[in-house]
Protein backbone atom coordinates (compact mmCIF):
# COMPACT_ATOMS: atom_id res chain seq x y z
CA UNK A 1 0.00 0.00 0.00
CA UNK A 2 1.72 3.65 -1.02
CA UNK A 3 2.29 5.75 1.59
CA UNK A 4 0.16 8.85 0.84
CA UNK A 5 0.94 12.63 2.10
CA UNK A 6 -1.54 15.04 3.42
CA UNK A 7 -4.09 16.66 1.16
CA UNK A 8 -1.80 19.92 -0.57
CA UNK A 9 2.07 18.63 0.39
CA UNK A 10 4.18 20.33 -1.92
CA UNK A 11 6.27 17.96 -4.08
CA UNK A 12 9.06 20.97 -5.36
CA UNK A 13 12.19 20.87 -6.58
CA UNK A 14 15.20 23.41 -5.91
CA UNK A 15 18.15 25.24 -7.41
CA UNK A 16 20.00 28.12 -6.91
CA UNK A 17 21.27 30.87 -9.34
CA UNK A 18 25.34 30.41 -9.52
CA UNK A 19 24.22 27.33 -9.82
CA UNK A 20 22.49 27.06 -12.91
CA UNK A 21 22.22 30.64 -14.14
CA UNK A 22 25.13 31.35 -16.15
CA UNK A 23 25.17 34.61 -17.74
CA UNK A 24 27.42 35.84 -15.12
CA UNK A 25 27.67 39.82 -16.73
CA UNK A 26 24.84 39.58 -18.50
CA UNK A 27 22.62 42.62 -18.94
CA UNK A 28 24.50 44.61 -15.80
CA UNK A 29 24.76 41.82 -13.56
CA UNK A 30 27.44 42.72 -10.99
CA UNK A 31 30.53 40.05 -9.82
CA UNK A 32 29.61 37.95 -7.02
CA UNK A 33 31.83 36.16 -4.96
CA UNK A 34 31.70 33.33 -6.50
CA UNK A 35 32.43 34.65 -9.75
CA UNK A 36 35.79 35.88 -8.12
CA UNK A 37 36.33 32.67 -5.98
CA UNK A 38 36.34 30.82 -9.14
CA UNK A 39 38.94 32.63 -11.40
CA UNK A 40 41.66 31.47 -8.37
CA UNK A 41 43.59 28.18 -9.49
CA UNK A 42 43.12 25.45 -7.38
CA UNK A 43 39.70 26.65 -5.95
CA UNK A 44 37.57 24.35 -8.26
CA UNK A 45 37.84 20.92 -9.58
CA UNK A 46 38.90 21.06 -13.12
CA UNK A 47 39.17 25.00 -13.07
CA UNK A 48 35.21 24.82 -13.88
CA UNK A 49 33.13 27.61 -12.82
CA UNK A 50 28.92 28.81 -12.89
CA UNK A 51 30.00 31.10 -15.82
CA UNK A 52 27.84 29.04 -18.14
CA UNK A 53 26.75 26.47 -15.77
CA UNK A 54 22.97 25.22 -17.30
CA UNK A 55 22.47 28.59 -19.21
CA UNK A 56 19.34 28.86 -17.31
CA UNK A 57 19.38 32.76 -17.76
CA UNK A 58 18.70 32.47 -21.87
CA UNK A 59 16.74 28.81 -21.34
CA UNK A 60 14.04 29.55 -18.32
CA UNK A 61 10.94 29.04 -20.21
CA UNK A 62 12.12 25.84 -21.60
CA UNK A 63 13.44 24.28 -18.18
CA UNK A 64 10.01 25.44 -16.38
CA UNK A 65 8.44 23.59 -19.35
CA UNK A 66 9.90 21.06 -18.49
CA UNK A 67 9.30 20.76 -14.49
CA UNK A 68 5.73 21.47 -15.48
CA UNK A 69 5.86 18.09 -17.58
CA UNK A 70 7.34 16.64 -14.23
CA UNK A 71 4.64 17.63 -11.95
CA UNK A 72 6.50 19.86 -10.07
CA UNK A 73 3.86 21.70 -8.04
CA UNK A 74 6.80 24.23 -6.47
CA UNK A 75 10.00 25.81 -7.25
CA UNK A 76 12.66 26.81 -4.96
CA UNK A 77 15.29 28.97 -6.86
CA UNK A 78 16.99 31.91 -5.60
CA UNK A 79 17.57 35.51 -6.47
CA UNK A 80 20.89 36.76 -7.65
CA UNK A 81 21.64 39.91 -5.06
CA UNK A 82 24.60 41.30 -7.81
CA UNK A 83 21.84 40.87 -10.49
CA UNK A 84 19.55 43.09 -9.05
CA UNK A 85 21.98 45.45 -6.89
CA UNK A 86 25.35 45.12 -8.63
CA UNK A 87 27.20 47.01 -5.97
CA UNK A 88 25.22 45.36 -3.66
CA UNK A 89 23.20 48.69 -2.50
CA UNK A 90 21.98 51.56 -4.10
CA UNK A 91 20.88 51.52 -7.62
CA UNK A 92 18.95 48.52 -8.70
CA UNK A 93 19.60 47.40 -12.01
CA UNK A 94 16.14 47.10 -13.98
CA UNK A 95 17.47 44.09 -16.27
CA UNK A 96 17.63 42.20 -13.28
CA UNK A 97 14.35 42.70 -11.56
CA UNK A 98 12.61 42.31 -15.01
CA UNK A 99 14.27 38.54 -15.69
CA UNK A 100 13.12 37.37 -12.31
CA UNK A 101 9.96 39.07 -13.39
CA UNK A 102 9.46 36.70 -16.31
CA UNK A 103 10.53 33.78 -14.65
CA UNK A 104 7.87 34.26 -11.48
CA UNK A 105 5.53 34.78 -14.63
CA UNK A 106 6.54 31.74 -16.73
CA UNK A 107 5.99 29.95 -13.19
CA UNK A 108 2.85 30.46 -12.13
CA UNK A 109 1.39 30.24 -15.96
CA UNK A 110 2.57 26.28 -15.36
CA UNK A 111 1.18 26.25 -12.18
CA UNK A 112 4.46 25.66 -10.11
CA UNK A 113 4.03 27.74 -6.48
CA UNK A 114 7.12 30.08 -6.58
CA UNK A 115 9.76 30.00 -3.42
CA UNK A 116 11.97 32.81 -3.80
CA UNK A 117 15.46 32.83 -2.32
CA UNK A 118 16.99 35.74 -1.40
CA UNK A 119 20.59 34.56 -0.45
CA UNK A 120 22.27 31.61 -2.01
CA UNK A 121 26.33 32.36 -1.28
CA UNK A 122 26.46 34.65 -4.06
CA UNK A 123 27.15 37.28 -1.90
CA UNK A 124 28.32 40.91 -4.53
CA UNK A 125 31.69 41.24 -4.39
CA UNK A 126 31.61 45.12 -4.27
CA UNK A 127 30.29 44.13 -0.37
CA UNK A 128 33.11 41.71 0.10
CA UNK A 129 35.08 44.74 -1.34
CA UNK A 130 34.05 47.17 0.58
CA UNK A 131 33.51 45.89 3.95
CA UNK A 132 34.79 42.25 3.79
CA UNK A 133 31.05 40.98 3.25
CA UNK A 134 29.47 39.17 6.19
CA UNK A 135 32.15 40.38 8.53
CA UNK A 136 30.29 44.01 9.13
CA UNK A 137 26.79 44.36 9.95
CA UNK A 138 26.97 47.37 6.86
CA UNK A 139 26.28 43.90 5.05
CA UNK A 140 23.34 42.60 6.86
CA UNK A 141 21.53 46.53 6.93
CA UNK A 142 22.04 46.46 2.77
CA UNK A 143 21.01 42.82 2.90
CA UNK A 144 17.34 43.93 4.04
CA UNK A 145 17.18 46.78 1.80
CA UNK A 146 17.29 44.30 -0.97
CA UNK A 147 15.12 42.09 0.93
CA UNK A 148 12.30 44.94 1.00
CA UNK A 149 12.84 45.81 -2.92
CA UNK A 150 12.46 41.96 -3.72
CA UNK A 151 9.07 41.75 -1.08
CA UNK A 152 7.68 45.07 -2.60
CA UNK A 153 8.32 44.35 -6.68
CA UNK A 154 7.82 40.66 -6.53
CA UNK A 155 5.25 39.54 -3.32
CA UNK A 156 2.32 40.42 -5.19
CA UNK A 157 2.95 36.75 -7.04
CA UNK A 158 6.02 35.18 -4.91
CA UNK A 159 4.08 34.55 -1.51
CA UNK A 160 6.62 32.34 -0.28
CA UNK A 161 10.33 33.89 0.29
CA UNK A 162 13.93 32.21 1.87
CA UNK A 163 16.10 34.63 3.48
CA UNK A 164 19.23 32.89 3.71
CA UNK A 165 20.23 29.61 2.54
CA UNK A 166 22.50 26.99 4.85
CA UNK A 167 24.20 30.01 7.47
CA UNK A 168 26.74 27.38 8.62
CA UNK A 169 27.60 26.50 5.33
CA UNK A 170 28.39 29.90 3.93
CA UNK A 171 29.91 31.21 7.26
CA UNK A 172 32.33 28.18 8.85
CA UNK A 173 33.40 27.10 5.04
CA UNK A 174 33.31 30.53 3.87
CA UNK A 175 35.28 32.72 6.12
CA UNK A 176 37.52 29.84 8.04
CA UNK A 177 37.05 26.75 6.08
CA UNK A 178 35.67 23.46 7.61
CA UNK A 179 37.46 20.37 8.57
CA UNK A 180 34.75 17.06 7.73
CA UNK A 181 35.20 13.72 8.76
CA UNK A 182 35.11 11.28 5.89
CA UNK A 183 35.34 7.82 6.14
CA UNK A 184 38.00 7.89 8.37
CA UNK A 185 40.11 10.60 7.25
CA UNK A 186 39.29 14.71 7.54
CA UNK A 187 38.58 16.68 4.56
CA UNK A 188 38.91 20.80 4.68
CA UNK A 189 36.36 22.33 2.94
CA UNK A 190 36.06 25.90 1.60
CA UNK A 191 33.69 27.79 -0.18
CA UNK A 192 33.90 31.67 -1.27
CA UNK A 193 35.41 33.84 0.15
CA UNK A 194 37.83 31.79 1.19
CA UNK A 195 38.95 33.39 3.98
CA UNK A 196 40.25 31.84 7.31
CA UNK A 197 39.70 34.17 10.08
CA UNK A 198 39.90 33.71 13.95
CA UNK A 199 37.21 32.32 16.00
CA UNK A 200 36.61 35.68 17.17
CA UNK A 201 36.47 36.80 13.76
CA UNK A 202 34.35 34.25 12.77
CA UNK A 203 31.80 34.28 15.65
CA UNK A 204 31.04 37.84 14.70
CA UNK A 205 30.42 36.49 11.06
CA UNK A 206 27.78 34.39 12.05
CA UNK A 207 26.00 36.70 14.19
CA UNK A 208 25.87 39.47 11.24
CA UNK A 209 24.51 36.40 8.97
CA UNK A 210 21.68 36.39 11.88
CA UNK A 211 21.08 39.46 11.95
CA UNK A 212 20.74 39.45 7.93
CA UNK A 213 18.52 37.02 7.80
CA UNK A 214 16.42 38.80 11.04
CA UNK A 215 16.36 42.80 9.47
CA UNK A 216 15.21 41.03 5.96
CA UNK A 217 12.19 39.20 7.66
CA UNK A 218 11.24 42.82 9.42
CA UNK A 219 11.83 44.52 5.69
CA UNK A 220 9.33 41.71 3.77
CA UNK A 221 7.07 42.21 6.60
CA UNK A 222 7.17 46.07 6.21
CA UNK A 223 7.50 46.04 2.45
CA UNK A 224 5.66 42.74 1.31
CA UNK A 225 1.54 42.02 0.24
CA UNK A 226 -0.17 40.97 3.28
CA UNK A 227 0.32 37.41 3.38
CA UNK A 228 3.49 37.09 3.02
CA UNK A 229 5.44 33.99 3.97
CA UNK A 230 9.05 34.04 5.17
CA UNK A 231 11.22 31.77 6.42
CA UNK A 232 14.92 30.79 6.54
CA UNK A 233 16.46 27.29 5.54
CA UNK A 234 19.23 26.28 7.52
CA UNK A 235 21.15 22.63 7.01
CA UNK A 236 19.99 21.48 10.03
CA UNK A 237 22.44 19.24 12.22
CA UNK A 238 20.35 16.19 12.50
CA UNK A 239 21.14 13.31 15.59
CA UNK A 240 19.95 10.17 15.36
CA UNK A 241 19.12 8.25 18.60
CA UNK A 242 20.87 4.68 18.40
CA UNK A 243 17.63 3.45 19.54
CA UNK A 244 14.26 5.07 19.80
CA UNK A 245 13.88 4.54 23.26
CA UNK A 246 12.44 7.22 25.27
CA UNK A 247 15.76 8.13 27.17
CA UNK A 248 17.43 8.05 23.61
CA UNK A 249 14.68 10.22 22.28
CA UNK A 250 15.09 12.65 24.84
CA UNK A 251 18.79 12.81 24.16
CA UNK A 252 18.50 13.31 20.35
CA UNK A 253 16.32 16.41 21.46
CA UNK A 254 18.94 18.03 23.85
CA UNK A 255 21.44 16.98 20.84
CA UNK A 256 20.00 18.90 18.23
CA UNK A 257 19.27 21.92 20.13
CA UNK A 258 22.82 21.71 21.16
CA UNK A 259 24.55 20.78 17.63
CA UNK A 260 22.08 23.62 16.59
CA UNK A 261 23.29 26.34 18.99
CA UNK A 262 24.84 28.69 16.47
CA UNK A 263 22.08 29.22 14.19
CA UNK A 264 18.37 27.27 14.29
CA UNK A 265 18.37 28.25 18.33
CA UNK A 266 18.84 31.97 18.43
CA UNK A 267 16.67 32.41 15.39
CA UNK A 268 13.76 30.11 17.19
CA UNK A 269 14.07 31.01 20.67
CA UNK A 270 14.80 34.50 20.34
CA UNK A 271 18.16 34.51 22.51
CA UNK A 272 21.92 32.50 22.41
CA UNK A 273 22.14 29.22 24.21
CA UNK A 274 23.27 30.37 27.50
CA UNK A 275 25.76 27.22 27.58
CA UNK A 276 26.46 27.66 23.86
CA UNK A 277 27.90 31.38 24.13
CA UNK A 278 29.60 30.39 27.74
CA UNK A 279 31.64 28.11 25.61
CA UNK A 280 32.97 30.80 23.44
CA UNK A 281 33.87 32.96 26.09
CA UNK A 282 36.22 35.84 24.84
CA UNK A 283 35.31 34.92 21.18
CA UNK A 284 31.59 35.15 22.08
CA UNK A 285 29.82 37.94 19.24
CA UNK A 286 29.83 41.27 19.76
CA UNK A 287 25.51 41.91 19.90
CA UNK A 288 24.15 45.58 19.81
CA UNK A 289 20.50 46.18 21.17
CA UNK A 290 17.87 45.07 19.54
CA UNK A 291 20.01 42.42 17.73
CA UNK A 292 17.96 39.37 19.24
CA UNK A 293 14.93 40.94 19.05
CA UNK A 294 15.46 40.64 14.98
CA UNK A 295 16.74 37.37 14.76
CA UNK A 296 14.09 35.96 17.00
CA UNK A 297 11.03 37.65 14.45
CA UNK A 298 8.41 35.26 14.05
CA UNK A 299 8.57 33.27 11.67
CA UNK A 300 5.52 31.60 9.26
CA UNK A 301 8.01 28.56 7.87
CA UNK A 302 11.29 26.92 8.74
CA UNK A 303 12.85 25.75 5.73
CA UNK A 304 15.05 22.43 6.71
CA UNK A 305 18.17 20.84 3.86
CA UNK A 306 18.57 17.37 5.20
CA UNK A 307 21.15 15.03 3.59
CA UNK A 308 23.12 13.14 6.17
CA UNK A 309 22.84 12.39 9.76
CA UNK A 310 25.16 14.81 11.87
CA UNK A 311 25.66 12.11 14.85
CA UNK A 312 24.27 8.44 16.49
CA UNK A 313 23.53 9.53 19.98
CA UNK A 314 22.55 8.12 23.47
CA UNK A 315 21.70 9.20 26.99
CA UNK A 316 24.33 9.19 29.46
CA UNK A 317 24.46 11.26 32.70
CA UNK A 318 26.01 14.27 32.39
CA UNK A 319 24.94 17.69 31.82
CA UNK A 320 23.89 17.75 28.68
CA UNK A 321 22.51 13.97 28.66
CA UNK A 322 23.77 12.80 25.43
CA UNK A 323 26.79 11.47 23.48
CA UNK A 324 27.76 10.81 20.05
CA UNK A 325 29.02 7.87 18.89
CA UNK A 326 31.89 7.53 16.97
CA UNK A 327 30.60 7.03 12.61
CA UNK A 328 32.10 3.46 11.44
CA UNK A 329 34.91 4.63 8.84
CA UNK A 330 32.92 2.13 6.38
CA UNK A 331 29.64 3.84 6.83
CA UNK A 332 27.78 3.63 3.50
CA UNK A 333 27.53 7.03 1.02
CA UNK A 334 26.52 8.40 -1.89
CA UNK A 335 28.59 9.60 -4.50
CA UNK A 336 29.76 12.79 -2.19
CA UNK A 337 32.24 12.50 0.13
CA UNK A 338 30.58 14.19 2.91
CA UNK A 339 26.78 12.73 1.95
CA UNK A 340 26.99 9.76 4.43
CA UNK A 341 23.77 7.68 3.74
CA UNK A 342 20.53 7.33 6.16
CA UNK A 343 17.23 7.86 5.16
CA UNK A 344 16.29 8.29 8.64
CA UNK A 345 16.94 11.70 8.82
CA UNK A 346 14.37 12.66 7.28
CA UNK A 347 12.53 10.90 10.22
CA UNK A 348 14.50 12.42 13.05
CA UNK A 349 15.32 16.34 11.53
CA UNK A 350 11.66 17.69 11.19
CA UNK A 351 10.20 15.60 14.11
CA UNK A 352 12.76 16.59 16.82
CA UNK A 353 12.51 20.18 14.93
CA UNK A 354 8.74 19.73 15.57
CA UNK A 355 8.97 18.66 19.25
CA UNK A 356 11.86 21.05 20.03
CA UNK A 357 10.77 24.40 18.35
CA UNK A 358 7.45 23.35 17.79
CA UNK A 359 6.87 25.88 14.49
CA UNK A 360 3.78 25.89 12.75
CA UNK A 361 5.27 24.60 9.42
CA UNK A 362 8.41 22.90 8.13
CA UNK A 363 9.62 22.71 4.47
CA UNK A 364 12.02 20.42 3.53
CA UNK A 365 13.87 22.73 1.26
CA UNK A 366 16.62 20.51 -0.02
CA UNK A 367 17.08 16.82 -0.29
CA UNK A 368 18.40 14.89 -2.67
CA UNK A 369 21.74 12.81 -3.82
CA UNK A 370 24.85 13.04 -6.16
CA UNK A 371 24.57 9.85 -7.92
CA UNK A 372 27.36 9.19 -11.26
CA UNK A 373 24.81 9.47 -13.97
CA UNK A 374 25.49 8.96 -17.78
CA UNK A 375 22.81 8.21 -20.87
CA UNK A 376 23.44 4.60 -21.48
CA UNK A 377 23.16 3.54 -25.29
CA UNK A 378 19.51 4.25 -25.60
CA UNK A 379 19.79 7.99 -24.10
CA UNK A 380 18.22 7.25 -20.65
CA UNK A 381 19.85 7.98 -17.15
CA UNK A 382 18.85 4.91 -14.78
CA UNK A 383 19.62 6.66 -11.52
CA UNK A 384 18.81 3.71 -9.48
CA UNK A 385 20.87 4.97 -6.43
CA UNK A 386 18.85 8.07 -6.47
CA UNK A 387 15.79 6.59 -6.78
CA UNK A 388 16.59 3.63 -3.86
CA UNK A 389 17.68 7.13 -1.49
CA UNK A 390 14.82 9.06 -2.90
CA UNK A 391 12.33 6.52 -2.28
CA UNK A 392 13.19 5.97 1.34
CA UNK A 393 14.20 9.52 2.28
CA UNK A 394 10.34 10.13 1.24
CA UNK A 395 9.32 7.07 3.32
CA UNK A 396 11.12 8.15 6.56
CA UNK A 397 9.59 11.66 6.26
CA UNK A 398 5.91 10.13 6.08
CA UNK A 399 6.65 8.59 8.93
CA UNK A 400 7.50 12.37 10.59
CA UNK A 401 4.51 13.68 9.02
CA UNK A 402 2.91 10.77 11.02
CA UNK A 403 4.55 11.52 14.11
CA UNK A 404 3.00 15.43 14.21
CA UNK A 405 5.43 17.11 12.47
CA UNK A 406 3.42 19.86 10.15
CA UNK A 407 5.76 19.15 6.95
CA UNK A 408 4.10 20.80 4.15
CA UNK A 409 6.10 19.89 1.20
CA UNK A 410 9.74 18.56 0.23
CA UNK A 411 11.75 20.12 -2.51
CA UNK A 412 14.33 17.91 -3.98
CA UNK A 413 17.37 18.84 -4.92
CA UNK A 414 18.04 19.68 -7.70
CA UNK A 415 15.81 19.92 -10.40
CA UNK A 416 19.14 19.73 -13.09
CA UNK A 417 22.63 18.69 -12.70
CA UNK A 418 24.52 22.29 -12.25
CA UNK A 419 27.65 23.69 -11.14
CA UNK A 420 28.19 21.90 -7.77
CA UNK A 421 30.67 24.19 -6.23
CA UNK A 422 33.80 23.25 -5.21
CA UNK A 423 33.39 20.21 -7.53
CA UNK A 424 32.38 21.60 -10.50
CA UNK A 425 30.52 20.06 -12.83
CA UNK A 426 31.79 16.25 -11.81
CA UNK A 427 29.05 16.12 -9.18
CA UNK A 428 25.56 15.10 -10.52
CA UNK A 429 22.51 16.07 -8.16
CA UNK A 430 19.79 16.44 -10.26
CA UNK A 431 16.61 14.46 -11.46
CA UNK A 432 17.11 15.97 -15.18
CA UNK A 433 20.51 15.35 -17.00
CA UNK A 434 22.21 17.88 -18.23
CA UNK A 435 24.98 17.19 -21.08
CA UNK A 436 26.71 20.54 -20.65
CA UNK A 437 28.64 20.49 -23.49
CA UNK A 438 25.41 20.71 -25.58
CA UNK A 439 22.79 22.17 -23.01
CA UNK A 440 20.72 18.82 -23.54
CA UNK A 441 18.26 18.38 -20.99
CA UNK A 442 17.24 14.40 -20.51
CA UNK A 443 14.87 13.73 -17.29
CA UNK A 444 16.17 10.89 -15.49
CA UNK A 445 14.50 7.45 -13.96
CA UNK A 446 13.99 9.34 -10.64
CA UNK A 447 12.36 12.25 -12.71
CA UNK A 448 9.99 9.81 -13.90
CA UNK A 449 9.47 8.46 -10.24
CA UNK A 450 8.71 11.54 -9.01
CA UNK A 451 6.32 12.74 -11.67
CA UNK A 452 4.45 9.85 -10.61
CA UNK A 453 4.70 9.95 -7.31
CA UNK A 454 3.91 13.54 -7.08
CA UNK A 455 0.51 13.13 -9.24
CA UNK A 456 -0.38 10.13 -6.74
CA UNK A 457 1.13 12.34 -3.77
CA UNK A 458 2.55 8.69 -2.21
CA UNK A 459 5.80 7.31 -2.36
CA UNK A 460 5.42 5.09 -5.13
Amino acid sequence: MALRFPEGFLWGMATSAYQIEGAPDADGKGPSIWDSFCKVPGNIRNGESGGVAIDHYRRYRSDVALMRDLGVQAYRFSISWPRLFPEGDGAPNPAGLDFYTRLVDCLLEAGIRPFATLYHWDLPQALQDRFGGWQSRATAQAFARYAGFVARHLSDRVQDIITINEFRSFVDMGYQGLEVPVGGRTVRISLAPGLALDRRGLAQVRHHALLGHGLAVQAIRAEGRPGTRVGPAENVEVPIPVSATPANVAAARAALRDLNGPFLTPMLEGAYDAAWLAAQGADAPEVAPGDMEAIGAPLDFVGLNIYRPSAYVMAEDSRRGWRAMRLNPSHPQMDSAWHLLDPEALHWGPRLVHEVWAPTCLHITENGCAARDAPGTDGEVHDTDRLMYLRAACAALHRAIDAGAPVAGSFFWSAFDNFEWTDGLQRRFGMIHVDFATQVRTPKLSALWFRDSAHANAVL
